[in-house]
């Protein structure tokens, strides 16, 4: 019996990434940063990959060699290095690093000598967003340091990139400004002889929205795990993958009049049932839903009664039979009109990205349904949110038997990698990536540099229709497809 746990759909991580592949010329790069937004960074990405994702996209370095040590073989771009980072370990580890300045790429070439072997790079252009990337001042001087660290051996140039301020706006107009700087800035790479093989910019609403904007790769976030970053009216197809419940704990009739919770920020307007429910602000609940916060208990949706606490949260039930051991739903996909991610972040006044990440890594078990990315090898019962299940049985039905506990990821990160990187990491299912050599992909990755721009200027040619609109005429994103 559990009292309060966080569901993942892996299935539906893999039908969303199916979704988006669909809809698009370029290769997919999933980004899993925070810990896969709150799923569980290594469960997504065996998902996204089974879901026809090539590429995987993280923050942090510690995050790149946590899915090298787990077995997976898939580039990786890790793109937030603060200064003194072991990036060797990075460029040993065959993992595609970030420089936007003249001393992020130093240290990058540093880091490829300790190595002794190029350091995989990506060079960000500040478009308009002001925070990573050299600025078009600053770019000239970074594509000549960049060249000449290829020349000499000590980096490949693998791409280009930059991000947008306001893609989740279509139409806004800076977006058509950052891709005119972005243009700008690879025609003036080519000046420097720089013709990266991947050029990329667009996020999950621009990869949604803007096929004029996908060039080689596009870089989905939020659109992986099911969520719209996109305005109601544009619909996505896509089915969000996390439900966040618990059961009931207590229920009591309290009179009207009464205070309920810290600070009695809340009175009850008749004799009622409250509610108690253990999930609160330690568990990933918001304390700003005091008051707000919609939960569906009962077949009906309510409103949290009072201020949020540490471990719960409480619900004036009114007449309803309620009772202990009943399942409260937070939020899910939605399904007969319970709350979403994105109804409480409209309830809460920010977006559906901090909800569902706030309830990653906290006390609360994450239990994982589907079978899309587990281990042939996987077991019945939870998966673990190392990739692996926690019981033996039969395979392919990880996250059936709610007995079996769950699993944490370690947060040691200082572990030996295992033997080699990319380059001689066994090839599996987890892989899901043509590209799982290593040197000689290196070569041929350069090779087919201007048939990715063939494709990229298909995408572009194809004007403002748009991958929304495209789906209303289409099968696209069927369950299953692609996967």
């Amino acid at each position: 019996m559990w009292q309060a746990e966080v569901r993942v759909d892996l299935d539906a991580i893999r039908d969303n990434v199916a979704t988006l592949r669909a809809g698009t010329t370029a290769e997919v790069m999933a980004v899993v940063k925070a810990d896969g937004y709150g799923h569980g960074m290594l469960p997504v990405a065996r998902a996204a990959l089974a879901g026809g994702a090539t590429w995987l996209g993280v923050a942090t370095l510690d995050e790149a060699l946590t899915l090298r040590r787990a077995g997976l073989t898939a580039p990786v771009l890790a793109w937030l290095l603060a200064p003194g980072l072991p990036l060797h370990d990075g460029v040993a580890a065959d993992i595609d690093l970030n420089a936007g300045s003249l001393a992020q790429l130093g240290e990058l070439v540093t880091a490829a000598r300790r190595a002794q072997r190029p350091a995989r790079v990506h060079l960000k252009l500040d478009t308009g967003l002001a925070r990573g990337g050299a600025t078009p001042a600053e770019w000239p001087a970074l594509l000549e340091a960049a060249a000449k660290a290829q020349a000499e051996g000590e980096a490949e140039i693998v791409g280009a990139w930059s991000h947008f301020v306001y893609a989740d706006a279509p139409g806004h107009e800076t977006i058509d400004h950052q891709l005119a700087v972005f243009a700008e800035g690879l025609a003036t790479a080519e000046q420097y002889g720089i013709e990266p093989r991947y050029r990329h910019i667009a996020n999950s609403a621009a990869t949604l929205t803007r096929p004029d904007a996908h060039y080689d790769l596009v870089r989905p976030g939020v659109a992986v795990y099911g969520l719209s970053p996109l305005p109601p009216e544009h619909p996505t197809g896509l089915r969000p993958a996390m439900t966040a419940r618990a059961r009931v704990t207590l229920t009591k009739r309290v009179p009207a009049g009464q205070g309920v919770s810290y600070g009695h920020a809340y009175h009850t307007s008749r004799e009622t049932t409250l509610a108690l429910v253990p999930l609160g602000y330690g568990d990933g609940v918001p304390r700003h839903a005091s008051n707000v916060g919609p939960v569906s208990l009962g077949g009906r949706t309510r409103t949290i009664a009072g201020r949020v606490c540490m471990d719960q949260i409480i619900l004036d039930c009114g007449d309803d039979p309620v009772a202990a051991g009943d399942v409260a739903v937070l939020f899910g996909p939605g399904d007969d009109g319970t709350p979403t991610a994105t109804d409480w972040a409209e309830a809460i006044g920010t977006i559906n990205y901090e909800i569902v990440t706030r309830f990653g890594g906290t006390r609360v078990p994450r239990v994982y349904d589907g079978t899309a990315g587990v281990p042939n090898e996987a077991a019945s019962g939870r998966l673990s949110d190392d990739g692996t299940a926690g019981t033996a049985g039969t395979a392919g039905t990880a996250g059936t038997a709610a007995e079996a506990a769950p699993g944490r990821l370690s947060d040691d990160v200082t572990a030996d990698l295992p033997a080699g990187s990319r380059a001689d990491a066994p090839s599996d299912h987890d892989t899901g990536n043509p590209r799982a050599g290593a040197s000689p992909s290196r070569s041929d990755a350069r090779g087919r540099g201007s048939d990715a721009r063939g494709r990229g200027s298909d995408a572009r040619g194809r004007g403002s229709e748009g991958f929304v609109a495209r789906m209303a005429d289409s099968s696209v994103g069927q369950p299953g497809e692609g996967a």
